[in-house]
């Protein structure tokens, strides 16, 4: 019951966040957006909770054309949803989806998976993001079908096969990919992709590109840190994001040193027995100045991130 109420309170704070580039209903017929020569973004018009406006459509997908067919990471919040995403792939590459990626186990990324089961799709994940799903999975669909008034539907839950449990290179076609555990920073079990060759991150909730880092109940502000400290050593070109378009290489810093001054200036209000209320109007003042304009979201969301650090400091 607990995991439950934690998984709904992070898509609570999506609706509160909600930024959208349209306030008419998205279109199911998707578009898929070029990165480099045979790696392709869907990019997600609207950021926040599942919404009838919306279609349930909250997040971005990514591809990556091997020559020995497509690998997919994320699929969206729907069967309906997964299937338009797999329409647009077929729309750019006539190769076939062999393999499926979940970066974690948050819902708007992986109950699309209902529109690629075939035996000849493999689906990726980690041991951890597995479990998550199958605790949570059942809660979100019917969680997703009431914030969408139905639209979502009864999308099928069908869940990753193999798992990546540490660091790991493998051949997919002529893309080498290495997979990377990011010790819990987002959410239980999170991964990130990265294309040595390509120097492209795909990394899932762990950044994204006009909105606050995405800090969640099951989240560890310590280890996001450290895991977008690793993302910095990388220097990528490209950074695929599972929220907004592709982030520039700028964001990863702006990130780690955000994170790190909402950490510090929490930890420093708990120890004056600051009240919640003023450490979000304190750390609201001091750091807008600064990063009002890179974050859409700002004002909207840094209430629910003090809080949220305030309870991982107590231990809550």
């Amino acid at each position: 019951m607990v995991k439950l109420f934690q998984c709904m309170s992070f898509f609570l704070f999506l609706s509160n966040a909600c930024v959208s580039a349209s306030t008419s209903p998205v279109s199911l017929k998707l578009t898929a957006i070029k990165v480099s020569d045979n790696v392709y973004s869907i990019v997600a018009p609207s950021y926040g909770r599942p919404t009838a406006e919306n279609q349930g459509w909250n997040s971005n997908s990514h591809f990556i054309i091997t020559g020995d067919g497509v690998l997919v990471v994320d699929t969206g919040s729907s069967e309906s949803i997964g299937q338009a995403i797999k329409n647009a792939i077929q729309d750019v590459t006539e190769q076939p989806i062999r393999w499926v990626v979940n970066s974690h186990s948050h819902a708007d990324h992986w109950l699309g998976n209902g529109a690629f089961k075939s035996s000849e799709v493999e689906f990726i994940s980690s041991s951890l993001t597995l479990q998550t799903m199958a605790e949570d999975g059942p809660a979100d669909v019917k969680a997703f079908q009431k914030m969408t008034q139905g639209i979502t539907g009864e999308s099928p839950l069908i869940y990753p096969t193999t798992m990546i449990d540490k660091s790991l290179k493998r051949q997919f076609g002529h893309e080498e990919v290495e997979f990377h555990l990011a010790q819990n920073g987002h959410s239980p079990g999170d991964i990130y992709l990265w294309l040595p060759n390509q120097r492209i991150v795909l990394g899932g909730d762990l950044l994204s590109t006009h909105y606050l880092p995405i800090m969640t109940p099951r989240g560890n502000v310590t280890n996001l840190i450290a895991t977008l400290k690793k993302l910095e050593q990388l220097a990528p070109k490209s950074i695929l994001t599972g929220h907004g378009e592709p982030a520039p290489k700028s964001a990863i810093s702006r990130d780690i040193a955000f994170l790190t001054s909402v950490w510090k200036g929490v930890k420093t209000g708990l120890s004056q027995a600051e009240r919640v209320e003023s450490i979000v109007k304190r750390l609201q003042s001091s750091l807008g100045p600064q990063y009002r304009a890179e974050y859409q979201d700002f004002d909207s969301s840094i209430q629910y991130l003090v809080e949220m650090m305030v309870e991982k400091q107590q231990g809550v």
